[in-house]
């Protein structure tokens, strides 16, 4: 048995080990995960027991009580503990074995970051030096030990609770840590929420600033589970097998599983790195083999949610590097079941995808994947507000910010939360005029936003469009607007489209925008002509729009309409 307090030399290798071997989500080295790198077979057996940590000492006594039916992984297979809670699965180097928390139960947490310590990394080797990585890697963590022992302690765990959703804080400096600690952080302290999930990119290359990170986040109080992203690798690596070491030395296994209120949460990687600092989205064999593993001990009508970072589809294009390739595979793992959710990052918009495998059955529900947007909108660009914080716009008009999942059973709603907007606003009202649209140069020059708000003339009433961004609308949203003393609200329509006041604001703040910072076609605008024969005068234009969960958000436009 390891002991709680043997430290494996630097704080990269196992950060906080727990009692019996439990690495501090810091010690995972998954050998294959998305299969450009040959699987090798498994050499040895490693054994172990979960136990109760009745006495919150982390480590096993004589007398500790094992917990029978838990699940334990190589990131492979899934074996459940017996009656006194003993485990054994085949180990292979470069293998990191973890416990699946389940519903009822809690892991060690670190004090000051409150990441979860759930598994232990097998790296007798340690990380080769040879590769000359840039941030530390894991240290040679010696033969297996006698017992891998991971410690549980007992919590309750409603059946209706609140999971605060980050995607893409991606600092490029220690400043921009600072713009996520006072933009998002601070506006997420108070709500009530059981744990978090962070979908990948913590970081923007730049791993040494991991701790820091962690601990701004850990000001939360809550247990922070995370995924890895494109820009949270070690781009030295040649290929995948060591390109998450500094990762796993901080977070842990490179994909996992927990269960909370009886809904089943996976953590996954999708970023396959192919050296040279290229990547493609891919889940491959062995992750997709886990997760239909622990999906066959989960009863088919419970929730279960699947955090990742790169998506399986987006409209910001379904490249390898912006798409999973093995989405279709991914797709028929999860396919039967009652509910499931999966949430992604990486391409800075806010998209609803509803989803069906290939020569899927009719009665197979459509899989619900939600991009989210980011913490840091667009790479924390655009003009300083009045806090000195950039307005970090998204390519597709959604403003920066986080998301909450509310989970009832197996029911769930999510709902974003602006950075910016103390009122929480859902939608952006402007008017489309068609007026130098193409131009980013007269935008730039002409007026600044004269064209967005108007007033318009009676004359240009028919050819102007009201358009509508309302943010985290999808497929199953749908907006209307009334004007002035009308009782009659019009249907808008849902339109994949530039969102004009992005293209302006972009336009006229090109200097304080990221470099590869472009607008993109938004998958939440709608847009309405507005009525040819609208006379001169003053115009209340309500809008209400549905959401995907089927709750109204109204929001209002002052129209001048001049002779």
């Amino acid at each position: 048995m390891v002991d709680l307090e043997i430290k494996l030399s630097r704080r990269m290798a196992l950060a906080g080990i727990a009692a019996a071997a439990i690495a501090s989500p810091g010690a995972e080295a998954e050998s294959t995960l998305a299969g450009t790198t040959p699987t090798a077979p498994a050499t040895e057996t490693a054994h172990g027991t979960v136990f109760e940590d009745s006495d919150g000492s982390g480590r096993r006594q004589s007398g500790s009580a094992g917990v029978p039916d838990v699940m334990v992984s190589n990131g492979r297979d899934v074996v459940v503990t017996d009656a006194a809670g003993h485990w054994t699965l085949p180990v292979r180097e470069g293998d990191s074995i973890f416990v699946i928390k389940p519903t009822g139960w809690m892991t060690p947490l670190a004090p000051d970051t409150h990441l979860p310590k759930f598994s232990y990394i097998h790296e007798p080797k340690g990380t080769p030096a040879s590769l000359g990585l840039r941030y530390p890697g894991i240290a040679p963590t010696g033969p297996l030990p006698a017992s891998i022992d991971f410690p549980l302690r007992r919590q309750t765990e409603p059946a209706r609770f609140n999971v605060v959703l980050f995607t893409d804080p991606q600092p490029e400096s220690l400043n921009e840590l600072s713009y996520v600690r006072d933009d998002v952080v601070a506006q997420a302290v108070g709500i009530s929420a059981s744990f978090g999930i962070t979908t990948g990119d913590i970081m923007f290359d730049d791993l040494s600033a991991y701790e820091r990170s962690n601990r701004i986040v850990g000001t939360l109080g809550l247990p922070w589970y995370n995924c890895c992203g494109n820009h949270d690798m070690n781009y030295e690596a040649p290929d995948n097998r060591f390109s998450r070491e500094t990762y796993k030395g901080v977070y842990g296994a490179r994909y996992s599983a927990f269960q909370y209120g009886r809904v089943t949460f996976f953590l996954l990687d999708n970023v396959e790195y192919l050296g040279n600092h290229k990547y493609q989205g891919h889940f491959g064999p062995d992750q997709l083999g886990f997760i239909r593993n622990v999906l066959a001990k989960v009863p088919p009508d419970q929730l279960v949610v699947l955090c990742m970072h790169i998506p399986l589809r987006t409209l910001a294009g379904n490249t390898p590097n912006n798409a999973s390739v093995d989405w279709q595979e991914f797709l028929g793992v999860i396919a039967g079941r009652s509910a499931t959710v999966s949430f992604s990052g990486h391409t800075h918009t806010n998209e609803h995808h509803y989803l069906t495998a290939a020569n899927a059955p009719a009665s197979v529900l459509p899989h619900h994947h939600h991009v989210l947007s980011a913490v840091s909108g667009s790479w924390w660009s655009g003009p300083f507000d009045v806090r000195g914080i950039p307005v970090a716009l998204a390519s597709d008009g959604a403003p920066n910010g986080f998301h909450v999942l509310s989970i009832d059973g197996a029911a769930y709603t999510t709902r974003l939360y602006p950075a910016h907007d103390p009122k929480q606003s859902q939608m952006r009202i402007v008017l489309d005029t068609g007026v130098h649209d193409t131009d980013p140069e007269v935008l730039k020059e002409y007026m600044p936003g004269q064209l967005l708000g108007g007033p318009i003339s009676a004359a240009a009433a028919g050819s102007t469009r009201l358009l509508v961004n309302f943010y985290d609308g999808g497929p199953k949203s749908s907006v209307g607007f009334l004007i002035g003393a009308g009782t009659t609200w019009v249907p808008m329509q849902r339109v994949e489209r530039l969102d004009p006041f992005v293209q302006d604001v972009y336009a006229r703040n090109r200097a304080v925008t990221k470099p590869w910072v472009f607008p993109g076609k938004s998958s939440h605008v709608w847009q309405a002509a507005l009525p040819a024969d609208l006379a001169p005068g003053t115009y209340g234009i309500r809008v209400q729009g549905t959401d995907e969960y089927g709750r109204q958000h109204e929001s209002m436009l002052v129209l001048e309409v001049t002779a």
